[in-house]
């Protein structure tokens, strides 16, 4: 049972109920008001049900309405340009004339009758045709009465009288969309043509496009469609100025320009003031204006200083907006043209700037040779800088007025490019040029530490990087640069690296850096000493040995450093690769390093592993160093004593893993027998005691594994085990493949297939399985 409402709500949902049925019965009764002012109304039919095979309407009725409507005013307007140009029976052009003046008439005379009727569609057909029929009278009166006239000036006069009376016709029949629209597009015509009648030249066409772009403005108030044609003549107008302006060859040429550009400034500054929505204009104008006056001040300049020019022009307009007495659009526009100029002087500065530092990689062609010329600037002098630096504060100044961090970023950028570059482009001798940019780079830096901000401080320390990269490419050219540059920074780095306050990924960056630095001195050192090469791996080795002595007392950046000093420990293997007794005492020397890492409880797993494995490896590549062909020999004394060091380890301590206890005893010797074997002959040529041996003690170390349950012994002697076997058997499996039918390997590899992807989900539980067994030893 319903409970009944409070009086005064049910009231309130009648009242709703009845405004909605009230609003859809004034759309039905408008809608039927449509329907019978149609030129044939529809038949009315009470309503029944639809026919079970009836199509559904693919178009409404206004829809094919205005098809039809467009498709005779289009045939019509074919029609009578046929019958205007081509001739027809014995009619001349005078009769011709004649008679489409009286069809113009009626043309023109019917859409008023239509409109009373109510047939709006209908009329805007008919009045499109009346104007077709007027361009074609204008031409009839042109052959017949006036065919000595000059075209371009009787098609100017004609578009202008047009477009008069054009307008005249729509503001007479407000209610066609067509006239009015039609009428600013005739507008366009005059005065160029008038222009180009009169042989006039770039300049005054431009101001013939400027002053029609300026009716257009004029009338964009009314007629919205007229901004299309202002945008697309003012453009004209402007490019024509600009054109003539680059091209002026004194102050005095450019002056005609100017005022063109000048015009054409106002005009956009005036339609943004009108338009809130036409900023763009505003932009075009500030443009203009820069160029206008840039032309004129450019003249008798270098290419770089004409750039000074027009940007010391353009920042005004920054400016603009801090000025709350322009309207928005205005200030929106300007300063964005402002920006516009100061990012292509950036460009422009970048440009030039990007040679000077690319250069420096000449220096590896020939490495302290002190003969590698300095690249030859784009632009020479100073202008570049000039251009950098003030487009920086530009970028800074705008980033405090917007409160935005975007242009602080590229104000930093700029300022840096211009005073790294500026020593070089003004021609400073090298030491003097050195000691600029070292400062610069420092300077970077020391803001990259200091920086609250972190777009700040990752742009700063981008810089100090480039930076240091390109001061330290360019030092290579000779030793006393190479070890005074190298060491500043190395220094430098050093310190930032051991600064508190700073951000953690700019402080592990300088680490890094400064890891880096001190390998590369050290290595310099070894060329300097007219070491051959695989003897600077040992000074090398000293980075990794001081990184993993001073371990805790590096802080949050000890990670990072310790990550740059394993690669300068690569970098000596790869040094030292080249003779097989240094790269021993190499990998030796970096065992010892690792092992008094591994003192440390937090490194010792980590580098416990590292240093077994390079002794392990040093060992080897002695015994292949000194000839040695029965590595067992050597090997099997350091296995016995480590499973033996293993065993007590494992019983004072259960829970410790066989890798720990017995990985490195057993590898000691399976893998260089392993090794040994691989290398040997197959089986059947040659020695065969070595594989069957290693295979039996393989053998032996899988089933021991697998009755203490232990992994690594499991799976050390499993692989050995299956390595050996696949060795010994493979010439016998090739000698097979080769006498079986060729039809047979794919076959047998199909029916593998098909059993696997049959047996798919018990193969993916047995893997599971075995993982998990494999997980559950010791």
């Amino acid at each position: 049972m319903n409970t009944p409402l409070p009086p005064a709500e049910e009231l309130a949902l009648i009242d709703r109920e009845l405004a909605q049925l009230n609003a859809r019965r004034l759309y039905l009764l408008g809608r039927r008001d449509w329907l019978l002012r149609l030129p044939v109304p529809p038949v009315w039919a009470p309503p029944g049900p639809a026919a079970p095979n009836a199509s559904a309407q693919e178009a409404s009725a206004p829809s094919a309405q205005n098809v039809l409507l467009t498709l005779g005013a289009v045939l019509l307007a074919v029609a009578a340009l046929a019958f205007t140009l081509l001739s027809w029976g014995s009619l001349g052009i005078a009769g011709r004339s004649a008679v489409l003046a009286a069809v113009t008439a009626a043309a023109l005379a019917a859409p008023a009758v239509l409109l009373r009727r109510g047939l709006r569609s209908t009329a805007e057909s008919v009045a499109a045709v009346g104007l077709l029929l007027t361009v074609l009278d204008a031409y009839a009166l042109y052959a017949v009465g006036m065919p000595d006239t000059d075209a371009t000036a009787y098609a100017s006069g004609a578009a202008a009288v047009l477009a008069a009376a054009w307008a005249a016709y729509g503001a007479g029949l407000r209610k066609l969309r067509i006239p009015l629209p039609a009428a600013v597009l005739a507008a366009q015509f005059p005065l160029p043509l008038a222009a180009l009648a009169a042989q006039a030249g770039p300049l005054e066409i431009g101001w013939a496009l400027l002053a029609t772009a300026a009716l257009d403005a004029a009338l964009t108030l009314r007629i919205r469609v007229a901004a299309v044609p202002a945008a697309v003549l003012g453009a004209g107008a402007l490019l024509t100025g600009v054109t003539e302006s680059w091209s002026a060859g004194s102050a005095g040429g450019a002056l005609a320009p100017a005022a063109l550009l000048l015009a054409g400034a106002a005009l956009g500054t005036a339609a943004a003031r009108r338009e809130p929505r036409a900023w763009a204009a505003a932009l075009a104008g500030g443009l203009a204006a820069v160029v206008a006056v840039g032309g004129v001040a450019r003249q008798g300049l270098d290419p770089a200083w004409t750039v000074v020019v027009h940007l010391l022009v353009a920042l005004p307009l920054l400016a603009a907006v801090r000025v709350p007495a322009l309207p928005a659009p205005v200030r929106r526009g300007l300063a964005w043209a402002g920006a516009v100029v100061a990012a292509l002087a950036a460009l422009a500065g970048a440009s030039a700037v990007a040679p000077t530092l690319l250069a420096r990689i000449r220096v590896l062609n020939e490495v302290w040779a002190g003969t590698t010329p300095a690249a030859d600037p784009y632009w020479p002098g100073a202008a570049v800088p000039v251009i950098l630096l003030v487009t920086a504060g530009a970028a800074g100044w705008l980033s405090r007025a917007l409160a935005r961090p975007e242009p602080a970023g590229a104000a930093g950028v700029l300022a840096w490019a211009g005073l790294f570059t500026a020593p070089e482009l003004l021609g400073f001798p090298v030491a003097a040029v050195f000691a600029a940019q070292l400062a610069v780079t420092g300077a970077a830096g020391v803001l990259a530490l200091r920086a609250t901000a972190r777009g700040a401080g990752i742009v700063a320390a981008g810089c100090a990087l480039v930076g240091a990269a390109n001061v330290s490419l360019g030092a290579l050219d000779g030793r006393a640069a190479t070890f005074a540059v190298w060491g500043v920074l190395g220094a430098c780095c050093a310190a930032g690296a051991a600064y508190g306050t700073a951000a953690r990924p700019i402080r592990s960056g300088a680490a890094v850096c400064a890891v880096g630095y001190a390998t590369a001195l050290l290595a310099a050192s070894g060329a300097a000493a007219d070491l051959a090469v695989v003897w600077w791996a040992l000074p090398v080795l000293a980075v990794p040995a001081a990184v993993a002595a001073l371990g805790p007392r590096l802080g949050g950046v000890r990670v990072p450093a310790e990550i740059a000093a394993a690669v300068s420990g690569l970098l000596a293997l790869a040094l030292s690769a080249g003779r097989t007794g240094t790269l021993a005492l190499v990998l030796a020397l970096a065992g010892v390093i690792c092992a008094g890492a591994a003192v440390r409880e937090d490194r010792r797993v980590p580098a416990g592993w590292a240093a077994g494995a390079l002794f392990v490896a040093a060992t080897w590549v002695r015994l292949a160093d000194s000839g040695v062909t029965t590595p067992e020999a050597y090997t099997l004394p350091v296995t016995v004593p480590a499973l033996a060091v293993g065993l007590l380890r494992r019983r004072r301590d259960p829970r410790a893993s066989s890798w720990t206890a017995y990985g490195p005893g057993l590898a000691a010797t399976l893998l260089p027998s392993l090794l040994a074997v691989l290398g040997g002959s197959p089986a059947g040529i040659g020695h065969w005691l070595r594989p069957l041996l290693l295979g039996l003690a393989a053998l032996a170390v899988t089933l021991a594994g697998a009755r203490r349950r232990l992994q690594a012994p499991l799976v050390l002697g499993g692989a050995v085990l299956a390595a050996v076997a696949l060795h010994e058997l493979a010439p016998y499996v090739v000698q097979v493949a080769g006498a079986l039918p060729r039809w047979v390997p794919p076959a047998l590899a199909g029916l593998l297939l098909l059993a696997v992807g049959a047996t798919y989900e018990k193969r993916l539980r047995d893997a599971r399985r075995l993982r998990d067994a494999l997980g559950r030893l010791r």
